[in-house]
């Protein structure tokens, strides 16, 4: 049984997480912080085993990278992952990936 997968996010002035929560616990996230006004640093992604190979991880990722063209802002990844699907589809996200 899939369910549509929501993706919420939260966010401070300092730091963010988009995750998707299923029945009330949070089964995927990602994470990051400001490192200045206009770039964030995508430094952590996590999804529950049970969810693996459903494209999570991706859907977070495009997530992120909505949120970053809507408030014109850059990303750099220290998330091997994030850094990973950013290598892979540079072309697809050179306007937010931080130079």
């Amino acid at each position: 049984m899939k369910s549509k997968m929501e993706i919420k996010h939260q966010k401070d002035q300092e730091s963010g997480t988009f995750f998707i929560e299923i029945n009330g616990t949070r089964e995927a996230e990602m994470t990051y912080r400001y490192i200045n006004t206009n770039t964030i640093d995508i430094n952590h992604t996590e999804v529950n085993d049970a969810l693996k190979g459903e494209g999570v991880g991706s859907k977070l990722v495009e997530a992120a990278v909505k949120f970053l063209r809507e408030n014109n802002l850059k990303a750099v990844a220290s998330c091997s992952y994030v850094s990973h699907v950013f290598d892979k589809k540079q072309e697809m996200y050179k306007d937010i990936i931080s130079g």
